[in-house]
């Protein structure tokens, strides 16, 4: 009998085989935190709690809270609720999509050019069009309305994906897959334009600091290591040295997802039973996903949204006063025209090429539907919003204002598309 090797004290033993019916409470409560309409729901409650409150005679406490400041000053991690919200906790939802990211390009849709080829088409116009939209708009209000181009820009995977959960039950699956790719390409090309757009200086040496942890983490889960003590301090310590860079600390939590193993090996894999009795061996980004899709979308994503959206509105003459601000009319016109039409238009163009075609299921009608619903750029276009023109600014709540009516409009016009089209087709089915 041989020594334990290094590598043998320190990876995780595999997984243990449950039957289905063995599941407990807390597997049970995850697996509802990570369905579709909850994330979309708890987003909702929280967007519409802070509305209120923040409109009403508890508008100050509410403010109070969230600008109350705290964490050690030295490690420039002195910040205040809302700030912690929108660079700690925002980072677990980054993660996750850095996990979706490396799922989709090693294994998943983005693998195969030509599949991939139109939804990353459809998310480039997605993208484009809206900031473009944008920058037109507000050509005459000055170089500082102009930092705020790349609000409109990005799609909430979390109220999208909710939309089509509620209204596209008769719609194909192909509908969901098709936003999911294009909400993960939309969501990279989102990052990186926080990376290099919204990045004011960068401080190298706890940049390059932050390269070790990032690669003691990237050794452990390559030799299939899920310890939470080992995996969860070094991700903190680099996102706290990606903080003190300058950098969005975010962009800490795709880096980690993006170094996680997307295909299953003897080593890194975590072993399933299926509800057939036949042994599933998953990848650690199947795993991770698991265990924090709940904590982003249950979590990470509504405390955010709770301190992000409570913006004073001042009743019906503040909202049209805001409204007036081309900042917000370029919100608006960009996410609820700007998306619908550069995805729809790029999808148009990108399968007149030859063997690019749209899904056989799918019809130009649904495909106009998932764009409007596209338009619903929540948590990433707050984020923006708050890097553009600083939070708590005059500037930024206009930027609410904008986000929220434009996203709004976006699902109502895109739910009652997709639900018409649902209706045709079970009529047909019929």
């Amino acid at each position: 009998m041989t020594d334990p090797t290094p590598a043998d004290l320190t990876a995780a033993p595999p997984a243990p085989a449950h039957a289905p019916h063995a599941e407990g409470r807390a597997a049970r409560f995850s697996r509802f935190l990570s369905r579709d309409t909850t994330g979309g729901l708890l987003l909702l409650a929280a967007t519409v709690l802070a509305l209120v409150l923040a409109n009403s005679p508890a508008g100050s406490f509410y403010a109070a809270v969230r600008d109350v400041s705290f964490g050690p000053e030295a490690l420039h991690l002195h910040l205040s609720v809302g700030t912690w919200a929108a660079d700690g906790l925002l980072a677990i939802f980054f993660f996750v999509v850095g996990l979706e990211l490396k799922q989709e390009f090693v294994a998943g849709s983005l693998r195969d050019p030509r599949v991939a080829v139109l939804p990353i088409a459809a998310a480039v116009g997605g993208v484009a069009l809206p900031a473009l939209i944008f920058t037109l708009v507000n050509l005459g209000a000055g170089p500082d309305a102009l930092q705020g181009w790349a609000i409109p820009a990005a799609t909430d995977i979390a109220f999208a994906v909710a939309v089509i959960a509620v209204v596209g039950k008769r719609l194909p699956p192909a509908l969901r897959t098709f936003l999911l790719t294009l909400a993960v390409v939309d969501d990279l090309i989102a990052i990186t334009i926080i990376a290099v757009f919204y990045t004011a200086g960068i401080a190298f040496v706890p940049l390059l600091l932050a390269l070790l942890p990032l690669a003691a983490f990237a050794v452990l889960v390559r030799r299939g290591v899920r310890a939470w003590w080992l995996l969860i301090p070094l991700g903190v310590v680099a996102w706290a040295l990606v903080h003190a860079s300058g950098v969005h600390a975010t962009i800490a939590g795709v880096l980690l997802g993006l170094l996680v193993p997307a295909v299953a090996t003897a080593r890194a894999g975590v072993t399933h039973v299926s509800p057939d009795g036949h042994e599933v061996r998953h990848p650690l980004t199947h795993h991770f996903a698991e265990r924090w899709s709940p904590v982003s979308s249950g979590v990470a994503v509504p405390i955010f949204a709770f301190f992000s959206a409570g913006v004073t509105v001042g009743g019906f003459g503040g909202l049209v006063e805001s409204l007036s601000d081309s900042v917000a009319i370029g919100i608006v016109v960009a996410l609820v025209l700007g998306k619908s039409i550069g995805i729809t238009g790029a999808s148009l163009l990108v399968t007149r090429l030859p063997g690019i075609r749209l899904d056989p299921s799918l019809r130009w009608g649904d495909v106009l539907g998932l764009s409007f619903v596209a338009g619903i750029g929540f948590t990433v276009s707050l984020l923006v919003g708050e890097l553009a023109y600083g939070t708590g600014s005059e500037q930024d709540d206009v930027v609410k204002v904008g986000v929220l009516v434009g996203s709004l409009v976006s699902a109502l016009i895109g739910g009652t598309i997709l639900a018409v089209r649902g209706r045709a087709r079970a009529r047909l089915d019929a």
